[in-house]
């Protein structure tokens, strides 16, 4: 039995019957990570011996009374964990050790998890693909020659490569479900304001999301019970009831209502990502749904008001990184103004710039009405389609990226034709709502998901579909070839 395979439910019943120990796991994916880290990359820092020293602890209490105590967990670098570097990847926080955890990471310490590393991603959650990583590339385990996705490409790599039993990424428009898509596995983003955002790295406040990145379905929902609930500390935190989610795994999808978006299947789409979603259709068809084709008419520029709201917090949350208060600071410098210059011209990698850049001049004096207050509007009216689609359906079936993962540096010249690889994600962090990215086929030995988008709040039908659709497919034990 390869421990590093397990899932957590499966783990978890092994630890509880005292078969194997949280060590023995915990050990065999550092032996994991050890063997093909090398070609995947989807570490930035391991955390190796802190691991077995917590997994030793846990062993000790013999308490795995929750479905997380000694199971090792991937954490985006993002995300703040005590006494461990967090770097966003980036230059400017490459030293960077948080003196506090972040709410997610308490939670996840109350259960006795086992945090084994931070992942690589895309330079402070800025990309579709982690190569945007001021440290090195991540690979896609599917096929090395092709990009993981991302931004929490990292994350769902570990995942995919069995270098972890879980993992959380991040989500501002598409950074979970994209990079679950290509690696072939399950990505949620959860309803805004359902997990708190309290120590994780601001890119765009108002979008940022954190979910879970698992082996199944069943994971999803046992992570997700883990980290959701109301959090004083994080003032869009929403004060709503934590359900558990593990009741919605069953196998029902009768009567279930699908609409199945016309502006999500055109041009641009591949036809193999089509096939996907259309064969998904006809299964839930058959299962005892029923699918139609319906219009979300403000689709088409949602992903460009996208371009203009994120940007614009992020010019005003990564003004933080000046050299004086966090992070790396320039050694030579003639006054203060020079010290800012040249730290985040040193610090900043290329695309942060950028957005950057067009953020600031998004809300500079004389333009904030023309870009940034008609890009709010435009949220509003996507977020409007998306409540009259939900008075008559339980849930809308898309694809997740327009393709499936693409060849490292194919598009790193060409910003606009990378923003087009989350078109199909953006408009429901733009709504605020939830979706989840599941594997359904493979196509040229590549995993080809579909996206399942809900109601707010509306987790559990997503993952009552979701479990239903994997347990039709078959597919949650097919693992890439990296030995």
């Amino acid at each position: 039995m390869k421990l590093y395979e397990l899932t957590i439910h499966e783990a978890h019943e092994l630890l509880k019957k005292g078969e194997i120990s949280s060590k023995e796991l915990t050990l065999s994916v550092i032996e994991r990570i050890q063997k093909v880290e090398d070609k995947v990359r989807a570490y930035v820092t391991i955390n190796e011996e802190e691991a077995l020293k917590n997994s030793e602890e846990v062993d000790n209490t013999r308490d795995f009374s929750t479905f997380l105590s000694g199971i090792p967990v991937a954490i985006k670098d993002n995300i703040c964990t005590y006494n461990l570097r967090t770097t966003c990847s980036s230059k400017i926080l490459e030293n960077f050790i948080p003196p506090y955890d972040a709410t997610v990471i308490k939670k996840l310490k109350t259960n006795n998890a086992v945090i084994i590393g931070k992942t690589n991603m895309d330079e402070f959650a800025m990309g579709s693909s982690t190569e945007n990583s001021a440290f090195f590339p991540t690979r896609n385990p599917w096929d090395q020659t092709r990009v993981p996705g991302g931004s929490s490409g990292g994350s769902a790599a570990a995942v995919a490569a069995d270098e972890c039993i879980y993992a959380l990424g991040s989500d501002t428009g598409g950074s979970i479900r994209q990079p679950a898509n290509y690696c072939g596995v399950v990505g949620l983003k959860p309803t805004y304001g359902r997990v708190s955002r309290y120590g994780l790295v601001a890119y765009a406040s108002s979008l940022d999301q954190i979910g879970p990145i698992t082996k199944d379905v069943t994971d999803c929902a046992i992570v997700l019970n883990s980290i959701c609930g109301w959090d004083e500390k994080d003032s869009t935190s929403a004060d709503v009831p934590v359900d558990d989610f593990t009741k919605y795994l069953v196998e029902d999808v009768r009567g279930l209502r699908v609409g199945i978006p016309k502006e999500y299947m055109g041009e641009g789409i591949d036809e193999d990502v089509k096939s996907a979603v259309l064969s998904t259709a006809k299964l839930l068809e058959k299962m005892g749904a029923f699918c139609e084709e319906i219009s979300l008419p403000h689709t088409e520029y949602a992903l460009w008001a996208y371009y203009i709201i994120a940007p614009a917090e992020a010019s005003s949350n990564l003004a933080r990184y000046d050299g004086i208060r966090y992070g790396v600071r320039a050694k030579n410098y003639d006054d203060l103004i020079d010290l800012y210059k040249k730290t985040r011209s040193e610090g900043f990698g290329a695309e942060v710039k950028r957005r950057i850049m067009l953020g600031t001049y998004a809300l500079s004096a004389g333009y904030y009405d023309a870009y940034y207050l008609k890009a709010q509007k435009v949220r509003t009216l996507v977020k409007r389609d998306f409540d009259r689609a939900f008075e008559k359906y339980d849930l809308i079936l898309s694809p997740v990226a327009p393709s499936t993962a693409f060849k490292i540096g194919e598009m790193v010249d060409d910003p606009l034709k990378m923003y087009m690889s989350d078109v199909c994600t953006i408009p429901v962090n733009m709504a605020g709502l939830p979706a989840i990215s599941i594997p359904v086929s493979f196509s040229n030995a590549l995993p080809v998901g579909i996206q399942l988008i809900g109601k707010a709040f509306g987790e559990g039908t997503l993952l009552k579909v979701s479990y239903t659709l994997e347990k039709a497919v078959n597919l949650e034990k097919r693992k890439p070839q990296l030995d």
